[in-house]
């Protein structure tokens, strides 16, 4: 088991990136957006891999490049976890069934494809990009090291918000999966649309998890539907390791617009002038419906 403090890369503060992005059927156009904008202004990455379910993978392949590879979530998850049709959605949507874990929605377990591709790739880092992000400015990933290690995101004590009762719910049920009970109370939030972790650092955590439980990591975490892949990373970095390989900050790479009414292109406009000299892409939800043409009538403008 991982101890506090440990640190379990010490090879210095550079290393590969791979780009990752978790998706589906019903986000095809955007994570084609998101493709196109990544070939157009990200450098420094070895590869982009984007992680769907078996059902998605053939039309998923349309993006497809030298550098960018189609994942079958059969070949991440444990095959105990099975996807099958909803028919509390008249058989359109699909949920994840198992006899070890809660029923899963499909944004559960993009969740752990994301955590799984850690023991099926080679690279230092991984750069997530959600499938409704666009990139509108140059980047090179290289610039996720930083002097102290890994470019790490956190915002200090703003789950003392009333409003995200569903972040502390999160939280306390990643401090349960770790092991550290209530330990400090954390307030911080560690979720971004755009967001580098340690790949070794996040295989430690998933053998920590399974150490400390003698369960598959993907049981343990699943076995409430109440869970967020960044609150673990982000409490298993500063919990476990005490931030070892890691450089804090605030300032997120990406311009989100979480909540509201689906923007029209003036409002899109606004949106992008109040990004700050650090953000280097925009993430609309995908469930706020914002046009897909107005999208790319933004990024031609940009």
């Amino acid at each position: 088991m991982t101890t506090r403090g440990q640190s379990v890369d010490r090879r210095g503060n550079h290393g590969t990136v791979s780009i990752v992005t978790a998706s589906y059927a019903g986000d095809f156009e955007r994570c084609r957006l998101l493709c196109e904008t990544v070939d157009r202004h990200v450098t420094g990455f070895d590869e982009h891999l984007i992680l769907v379910a078996a059902h998605d993978v053939r039309l998923f392949r349309q993006l497809e490049t030298p550098n960018r590879r189609i994942i079958d979530e059969r070949a991440l998850l444990p095959n105990w976890l099975h996807a099958v049709r909803d028919p509390a959605s008249l058989f359109s949507r699909h949920l994840w069934l198992s006899f070890r874990t809660m029923p899963l929605r499909g944004w559960h377990v993009q969740q752990l494809r994301r955590m799984a591709i850690a023991e099926h790739v080679k690279g230092d880092a991984l750069l997530y990009c959600d499938s409704d992000v666009v990139f509108l400015r140059d980047f090179d990933c290289s610039g996720l090291w930083l002097e102290e290690g890994l470019r790490f995101f956190r915002r200090e004590n703003v789950l003392q918000d009333p409003k995200l009762g569903k972040q502390r719910r999160w939280m306390a049920n990643a401090d349960q999966a770790l092991g550290l009970g209530d330990a400090g109370n954390c307030q911080n939030d560690y979720i971004a649309t755009v967001i580098a972790w340690r790949r070794e650092t996040l295989a430690a955590m998933c053998r920590h998890i399974e150490e400390l439980h003698g369960r598959h990591w993907v049981e343990v975490i699943a076995a409430s539907r109440d869970f967020s892949e960044c609150m673990l990373y982000g409490r298993f970095v500063d919990g476990v390791l005490n931030g070892a390989g890691h450089s804090p900050t605030d300032d997120g790479l990406c311009h989100i617009y979480w909540y509201g009414p689906s923007p029209g292109d003036g409002d899109l406009a606004r949106f992008v002038d109040h990004m700050t000299p650090g953000q280097v892409a925009i993430g609309l939800q995908s469930f706020i419906g914002t046009d897909i043409a107005s999208i790319r009538r933004l990024i031609k403008a940009a």
